[in-house]
């Protein structure tokens, strides 16, 4: 049903396989689009995205440790370590 499809990257220029594989993985997940950019210009963006976030450290609504993440806290809500998200989330609890 699909067919390898050679593409050009918006950003490098360089032509890129845009595979049948790729084509049915897109379709299961509902995306319409193709994709714009080849695979080391995706990546580069996404580097470039986390490098740029901002972190914040607060104190562990739990446990009292050190939680770091990547929004800003407020007051009237609590902050979990990583350590204490994942023990909520292997208990169930709804966080």
């Amino acid at each position: 049903m699909y067919e390898d499809k050679t593409l050009v990257c918006k950003d490098c220029g360089k032509e890129f396989v845009f595979t049948a594989g790729e084509q049915e993985f897109y379709a299961q997940k509902g995306l319409e689009n193709e994709p714009l950019r080849c695979k080391e210009c995706r990546d580069a963006r996404k580097a470039k995205r986390r490098a740029e976030r901002q972190y914040f450290t607060t104190v562990c609504c739990r446990c009292g440790g050190e939680a770091v993440v990547p929004f800003e806290p407020r007051g009237d809500r609590g902050v979990l370590c990583s350590n204490c998200l994942e023990e909520a989330r292997r208990n169930g609890e709804n966080i």
